[in-house]
């Protein structure tokens, strides 16, 4: 293991860690104001913060929003500013433990779709782990265990937007970079959620503006770690340690909102995970 990939690892850790604390502020504010106005402020801070870095780079904006595939690159925006929605009202229904859970699940989408979207192959052994995965999902979920619980749905559904986004990032790899990218990310999701959401506003008492802030940084500076994790280090390398997201969102929302951990998501959490290793492992193997 190189330097840079040792590295790589420890930023990838970081980023999880920080995104983590975002998702427990979110989850206060989303509980206290309306979802579609926080993430809009939330926009607002990181189209700022994409269209200062883009500045300081050579060829400025300009070189930064120039792409060949602008419907693609719209299309990754509007998705992921609405799975932020989605992935923010499973925390305040389910709790960030359950929704988690069942969120880190979107690896395995995205290796069960590679095949038919980027014309990858997927061998029997990671279909096979594929398989394995989503019955710890439905562990999770308790599919006809007495009322099933709807908002269940929820972190599905965003798990199932994320693999999405992150399939048409990679088809927009092809073209463009990875500065592109995230100013289009930052910029069509600003336009986006302001569009639907400023006529939504509600005045906010000074502590959480607070909240507010920690908020927009937590979330510029996760993303930055994930950019920088992905210049230091191969992406199957630092891949797995993804999963510590599911490990700190657990301990916030354990220590901060009192949450329990059931053995059923517990259980399934841990053959998602395992799956989701397997994955990456034959991944890096015929790379």
């Amino acid at each position: 293991m190189t330097n840079s990939t040792r590295l790589g690892i420890l930023v990838m850790i970081a980023s999880t860690f920080v995104l983590s604390l975002q998702d427990g502020v979110s989850r206060h504010l989303a509980s206290e104001y309306n979802v579609l106005m926080i993430v809009m402020l939330r926009y607002w801070f990181f189209a700022t913060f994409v269209i200062a870095i883009a500045i300081r780079q050579a060829g400025g904006l300009r070189k930064a929003a120039t792409t060949q595939q602008p419907i693609l690159q719209i299309a990754r925006g509007v998705l992921l500013a609405a799975e932020v929605c989605v992935g923010i009202l499973a925390f305040t229904y389910l709790g960030l433990v359950d929704s988690l859970a069942i969120f880190i699940c979107y690896p395995l989408i995205v290796a069960a779709l590679s095949g038919p979207v980027l014309g990858e192959t997927v061998g029997w052994r990671r279909w096979a782990a594929i398989g394995v995965g989503f019955i710890g999902v439905m562990i999770i979920l308790k599919p006809g265990m007495g009322v099933f619980d709807l908002a269940s749905i929820l972190p599905l559904l965003s798990a199932v937007m994320f693999a999405a986004y992150a399939l048409m990032t990679r088809f927009a790899a092809r073209q463009d970079s990875t500065a592109t990218s995230f100013f289009w990310t930052g910029t069509v999701g600003c336009v986006f959620m302001t569009a639907i959401a400023i006529w939504m506003w509600e005045p906010m008492i000074p502590t959480d503006w607070m909240w507010m802030g920690v908020l927009c940084i937590t979330g510029a500076i996760g993303h930055w770690l994930l950019i920088k994790c992905y210049e230091l280090a191969e992406a199957s390398a630092v891949q797995p340690f993804a999963y510590f997201h599911l490990v700190f969102g657990t301990i916030v929302g354990v220590s901060v909102f009192g949450e329990v951990v059931e053995l059923n998501v517990a259980l399934g959490a841990v053959i998602v995970v395992a799956a989701g290793l397997f994955t990456f492992w034959r991944e890096r193997l015929q790379s």
